[in-house]
């Protein structure tokens, strides 16, 4: 083999820790740095400081740090597959605070390309879904036909209508992984897919969640109506969310129930 070393062997992560010639003995606190400073930090934060670093980043809402993110997030390309890898994650969780399209882009583009892996692939599905990242149809494709069944049910979070991407839902619908039926089924509901309207149902009486009200309420019929006002009265976590379900169906017997709901929301009764 050539020295050129092999990455992702075992998910180990690369030796980037070392502190360098350079670098300080004294620990960074990143709310005394200057906006130029912080984020100049960011792209070749250790381990010890890159959480400090993101998060001061994101508490600040600084949108010209998404390069910076976006780079620490590159120097780990390549490793990761079996691992989380932390850095990753801060700089994830701060393009998630920080939000905006830019931030959205970045986070989209990290995904597509490869740069997270594994078990830091969800937590980048999960701020994609914050942002409300559509994928392209090739890329969502891949990732819907992944073997890791954590990746094909995050990645329905984040997929645009087309055939293929829709064929490919209608036949993850019965998938014997119950996460990846329920995502699937979600994901048809929400670009308006009748194929999920029976199971969108049956998981609201079943396995009640704000994304299933959200989904059931873009292919509503008649029953699915009764079932969600029913839902917003026994779950009172999801009663708002029910009222804002049904308010948007915006058929006559779906404004009354609403108006039911939140006259038992007030009157808790």
């Amino acid at each position: 083999m050539s020295g050129i070393r092999q990455l992702d062997l075992f998910g180990d992560r690369p030796d980037l820790d070392r502190p360098s010639a350079v670098a300080s003995a004294k620990p960074i606190t990143p709310k005394n740095l200057s906006d130029d400073d912080l984020i100049s930090g960011i792209p070749n934060a250790t381990l010890a400081d890159a959480s400090a670093l993101t998060t001061e980043a994101a508490k600040r809402g600084l949108r010209a740090a998404i390069p910076a993110l976006t780079s620490l997030c590159n120097r780990f390309v390549g490793y990761g597959a079996n691992v989380v890898v932390p850095e990753q994650v801060a700089a994830l969780y701060a393009l998630g605070a920080i939000g905006g399209r830019e931030a959205a882009q970045a986070v989209s583009r990290l995904i597509a390309k490869e740069i997270v892996q594994g078990p830091t692939l969800i937590t980048a599905f999960t701020v994609a879904s914050q942002l409300g990242v559509v994928l392209p149809s090739d890329v969502s494709l891949s990732l819907l036909r992944d073997e890791s069944s954590s990746v094909r049910a995050a990645a329905c979070a984040c997929v645009r209508a087309g055939y293929e991407v829709i064929t490919t839902l209608v036949s993850m619908i019965d998938d014997p992984d119950s996460e990846v039926a329920i995502a699937s089924a979600c994901a048809l509901g929400r670009i308006g897919r009748i194929e999920a309207l029976g199971h969108l149902k049956r998981y609201l009486l079943e396995r009640p969640s704000l994304r299933v009200v959200k989904a059931l309420s873009r292919v509503a019929d008649e029953e699915a109506i009764v079932f969600l006002a029913r839902t917003g009265r026994i779950r009172r976590e999801l009663t708002d969310s029910v009222i804002s379900a049904l308010e948007e169906i915006e058929s006559p017997r779906a404004l009354v129930a609403a108006g039911g709901l939140k006259r038992f929301s007030l009157h808790g009764k």
